[in-house]
């Protein structure tokens, strides 16, 4: 499948595609079946071509079919959201979730400000960016 052909199936940025993989018993974290991500907080965030960064703690801040990415430096702080549809594999062992985007991507998607948050306004953007970016997908 080339980038410009169509995928087989419509994106759907808010569903988690194995929801038996986030609510893995070997975390106990994974308490509150309402929000299955704070079990995820902490761990590494793989992008298709390399880490991105990791599951920031103020991951409560955005929406549960969320997830809130900090991909900067130890100098700098930059935090993306990433809807959970882009998650493709979570693994426990490793404190792992693999993303099916380019850190290029994930790195250049709506960026998180705590000041200007409107969760239903950058619902949408988010929607949309995720969206054109799986239309696009390498």
């Amino acid at each position: 499948m080339t980038a410009m052909e169509p995928h087989p199936f419509p994106f759907a940025p808010w569903i988690w595609r194995d929801a038996v993989a986030i609510l893995d018993t070997r975390n106990e974290a994974v308490g509150d079946r309402d929000r299955p991500d704070v079990g995820l907080l902490g761990y590494e965030v793989e992008a298709v071509d390399g880490r991105i960064g990791k599951v920031d703690e103020a991951n409560a801040r955005v929406p549960a079919d969320c997830l809130l990415v900090d991909t900067g430096t130890w100098l700098t702080s930059h935090q993306v959201v990433l809807p959970v549809g882009a998650v493709a594999r979570i693994d426990h062992d490793g404190r792992m979730i693999h993303v099916d985007r380019t850190k290029e991507q994930v790195t250049s998607g709506p960026e998180y400000d705590p000041d200007t948050f409107d969760a239903d306004e950058f619902r949408a953007r988010l929607g949309d960016y995720y969206t054109e970016s799986y239309r696009t997908a390498p």
